[in-house]
């Protein structure tokens, strides 16, 4: 049966509902996190052997956490040790795709949209290999929810249509849901990484 553009709209409208109903209930189950808990979540994905080969000159792009997200950091820093380059991501736009820009530990960063740390635009930038991702929540299909902007979905999927990479999503358990509804526009993940184990989705 051919779906109407209304029908189409309709149900599109109601994955979004969906969406920011979810969103607001990941934000507040990750909000009521512990400090201590949050800090040794992190330092427990940092201390794990990471799930995937670093190849030299490997671009690994990580996030600057905001607010409760989890801290992506100590991790950053254990593979840089091996051998990693590494990347940030600065907003380009509403609708555009990240720019990822070269970083490394103790080169100074700008405040970007939101007040989010960002390096300095006369950073270089680059297409990496291995993306860090932030979300609110998850599933075990490697869908993700976002903060509704889509420009991660926008970042893998560019970058996917140029090269192999891997998106790995960074969490705490404690965002895991049963089922994320999704659209043609969000990007699956490879993997997810939390405290408790590693999700591993490339074989779905």
């Amino acid at each position: 049966m051919v779906q109407h553009e209304g029908e189409r709209r309709g149900e599109m409208a109601g994955i979004e509902a969906d969406k920011e109903r979810l969103r607001r209930e990941a934000m507040a189950r990750r909000d009521a996190l512990p400090p201590e808990v949050c800090q040794a979540a992190a330092a427990a994905i940092a201390a794990r052997p990471f799930p995937l080969a670093l190849p030299p000159g490997a671009t690994v792009s990580g996030f600057m956490p905001l607010k409760s997200e989890i801290n992506p950091l100590p991790l950053m820093r254990e593979l840089a040790g091996q051998g990693a380059r590494l990347a940030l991501p600065a907003i380009a736009g509403r609708g555009r795709p990240l720019v990822m820009r070269a970083w490394e530990f103790g080169a100074p960063l700008g405040r970007g949209q939101w007040g989010i740390r960002e390096p300095k635009p006369d950073a270089a930038d680059v297409d990496p290999d291995i993306l860090l991702v932030p979300l609110l929540a998850f599933d075990r299909a490697g869908h993700r929810i976002g903060y509704g902007a889509g420009y991660y979905d926008l970042t893998i999927n560019r970058l996917r249509a140029l090269k192999t990479v891997t998106a790995v999503g960074i969490a705490f358990a404690a965002q895991e849901i049963t089922a994320v509804p999704t659209t043609p526009r969000d990007a699956r993940l490879d993997l997810v990484l939390t405290e408790r184990e590693i999700i591993d989705l490339r074989s779905i």
